[in-house]
């Protein structure tokens, strides 16, 4: 009786419905439904300031007669390269009320990157915050940017904040020259003032609406061909498998929008329903906490060492969180042991809920497969989506395997790409059409699935270690090492060698106020001993402060295998 007391939301929902109906427009199309039907509820909080749905709708509205006026047309491509702002979400959303495509990419790439980028989306406009604009400026004579429109974080602060944003950030930004060929959002948005011809394009579920990027199966950047319907299916899924969801709930939306996870279920998901997002353009562990605390989110989404860091943080060690009604963990593999201590953190702070993993890909805008509210089984990814369908297959063909047998992760159902953009081979390669009449996405991971649906992932077909002709995952030695008294983290890697073809070496961060000593080494080694078989066993631990992270957030462990080739290569030059 305590838990409905304190709870009402938390009671038995039955089963998740297998079939949903879904929108059949385009992303801003239900959006502005559902500004129509909650104008006064809140749409998104940034640093202080509130917009109501009425008002994101008239700013959408003028961005879009903006972007008419400046030239863009029906299927021009626009780049945001922006962090979680309200002109992002803006403009995101108005690239696809005038028919444009939106190419989604990170702030903080190189002026390299987004040179790539730009061409490689065949992009006419872009919008960036000052800050970035420099990276801009040294590759414009190599693109076909009609625009850029230049945007501040200033410009969307309350008054008082804006002040004090000068004062210490806004004096860090270099001044961008009076002469340079850009628009600023404020002019840029007063064009939209003096438009009155026709802006709005009747846009249809399967039209291309976003792209994405993603290393796919083979680890090389695409990009991800994205429509309507995929992002307005995950919407709906998202909220039937949350029933607990209400119109007015708060995402504490802090994942990037240039990735799935944060554009797909962070921002699209809530504003399609109802709810409020919680706009973080940038954050730590103590931030992240902070407004969690601040804003008593009901929803938070983040990566595995996210959370991991939360668990560190003194800002909520006496913070009642029964407020908090959905905890998300995707984007890499949560470890046993560290869903085990955040439901912990969670108990002993008087949640009711436990943290839920997911699996999916960008290929599938993100999620595809999410943990029941009522039932976990210890290593599992959960089941699919309605209308999503898994099945695991011998690697490289689409014969199906019996249940409880490791094969290829492949998925189907609404929210799967269209295609990756110039790559018309790999598409083909990883879009397969088998013979139940499905097109399939080959995920590149290895998994299994149970009679009952429930999906295990095992790892990447290509993070693979072979040594000695065995077959040894990184991910399982990271979940026994992470188990350790003494360990906060671990990444695992394969070292090429000449006589076992690749060795296992152990990354290892330790846990606050440990040291590095030859005695902790051995007791984490002998504990493997006892707990690895023989020839998975690390033949090198290396204690390290902190393990480098990928832009979302993942330990990059790329960047590890990076570093011990160039070790080898300059033992093969000194020798």
């Amino acid at each position: 009786m305590e838990t409905q007391t304190r709870a009402p939301w938390l009671e038995h929902y039955g089963d998740i419905p297998k079939t949903l109906e879904y929108y059949d427009g385009s992303m801003w199309g239900l959006v502005e439904s559902i500004a129509k039907k909650y104008p006064k509820y809140i749409a998104f909080d940034f640093m202080g300031a509130q917009t109501t749905y009425a008002e994101f709708a008239k700013k959408v509205e003028l961005c879009a007669r903006s972007l008419r006026a400046i030239g863009v047309r029906e299927g021009d491509k626009i780049t945001i390269c922006m962090p979680n702002c309200p002109q992002a979400i803006i403009m995101f959303y108005a690239t696809n009320l005038v028919g444009g495509i939106a190419n989604m990419i990170h702030p903080l790439s190189s002026q390299n990157e987004i040179e790539f980028y730009l061409k490689e989306s065949e992009s006419t406009y872009a919008i960036t915050l000052d800050q970035f604009y420099g990276k801009f400026e040294a590759i414009r004579q190599n693109v076909n940017l009609y625009n850029i429109i230049i945007a501040s974080i200033k410009d969307a602060l309350s008054q008082p904040l804006k002040a004090g944003y000068m004062v210490t950030e806004g004096r860090k930004i270099a001044k961008i020259p009076k002469d340079a060929p850009i628009i600023r959002w404020n002019v840029f948005m007063n064009e939209g003032k003096r438009y009155h011809w026709k802006y709005r394009v009747d846009k249809k579920a399967e039209d291309p609406a976003v792209i994405l990027y993603s290393g796919g199966t083979t680890g090389t950047t695409k990009g991800i061909l994205l429509s309507n319907r995929n992002f307005n299916a995950l919407a709906a899924q998202i909220v039937a498998t949350n029933p607990m969801f209400r119109a007015g709930d708060k995402m504490l939306a802090a994942m990037p929008i240039f990735h799935g996870f944060g554009l797909g279920v962070s921002i699209h998901s809530m504003l399609a329903n109802g709810g409020r997002c919680v706009l973080v353009p940038r954050f730590t562990p103590t931030s992240y906490a902070k407004l969690i605390r601040k804003y008593q989110c009901n929803f938070v989404a983040g990566v595995p060492t996210l959370f991991e860091a939360l668990l560190r943080q003194s800002v909520l060690e006496n913070e009642n969180l029964s407020y908090l009604k959905g905890v998300f963990s995707g984007g890499d593999s949560l470890s046993v042991e560290l869903k085990k201590k955040f439901d912990k953190f969670l108990y002993d702070h008087k949640a009711i809920i436990q943290i839920r993993e997911g699996y999916g890909m960008t290929e599938c805008v993100t999620a595809s497969c999410l943990t029941p509210t009522h039932m976990y089984k210890e290593g599992s990814i959960g089941q699919p989506f309605p209308d999503t369908y898994f099945k695991i297959v011998e690697p490289g063909t689409d014969r199906e395997v019996e249940y409880g047998v490791e094969g290829e992760i492949c998925i189907a159902g609404p929210t799967v790409m269209m295609e990756y953009i110039n790559h018309p081979d790999e598409t083909a390669n990883t879009l397969r059409l088998h013979s139940d009449g499905k097109k399939w996405v080959h995920s590149g991971d290895l998994g299994v699935m149970d009679p009952e649906g429930f999906v295990y992932f095992k790892q990447r077909m290509k993070r693979m270690i072979i040594t000695s002709g065995y077959n040894v995952y990184p991910s399982q030695l990271e979940n026994i090492i992470d188990a350790h008294e003494l360990v906060q983290m671990s990444c695992v890697i394969g070292v090429p060698d000449p006589y076992k073809m690749q060795k296992v070496k152990a990354f290892i961060m330790l846990k606050p106020g440990i040291p590095t000593s030859a005695e902790n080494r051995e007791s984490i080694m002998a504990y493997c001993r006892r707990n690895i078989a023989k020839y998975a066993l690390p033949y090198d631990i290396e204690f390290r402060d902190t393990l480098p992270k990928t832009l979302v957030g993942k330990v990059a462990y790329r960047v590890l295998e990076e570093e011990e080739l160039a070790k080898l290569e300059k033992e093969t030059v000194t020798k």
